[in-house]
């Protein structure tokens, strides 16, 4: 199992900067890098059972998470950050709807 452990650990350490820009791509003049946010995330797994069970070999699985956020873009009006709008509203409305409810509960405690 400390194997395992090491190997992830390697993995995800060897990865760095390249998880979260992507390899750049040029359309028609243009220079487009994608910008993700990396989250990652790790599996487990178990031993290979003895004869006795009616499983004898082990198994496991993991996985982990990329959330694309924008990208640069570079063109001849120079270079900017051009965010993914999905992105920002699937974070911006929950956030939204959650920050609201808190601020009224404030306010509620305060007139109190």
């Amino acid at each position: 199992m400390t194997n395992l452990a090491l190997a992830l650990a390697e993995s995800v350490k060897s990865s760095g900067v390249k998880s979260v820009y992507g390899d750049p791509i040029d359309l028609d003049g243009i220079t487009l890098v994608p910008v993700a946010l990396v989250q990652f995330g790790f599996g487990a797994g178990s031993e290979a059972g003895d004869a006795e069970t009616t499983d004898p070999a082990g198994g496991g699985g993991g996985g982990g998470v990329s959330i694309p956020v924008g990208a640069y873009v570079r063109d001849r009006n120079g270079l900017r950050f051009r965010p993914n709008l999905i992105t920002l509203l699937a974070v911006g409305i929950p956030f939204m709807w959650v920050a609201g409810h808190a601020w009224a509960r404030v306010i509620k405690a305060l007139k109190k």
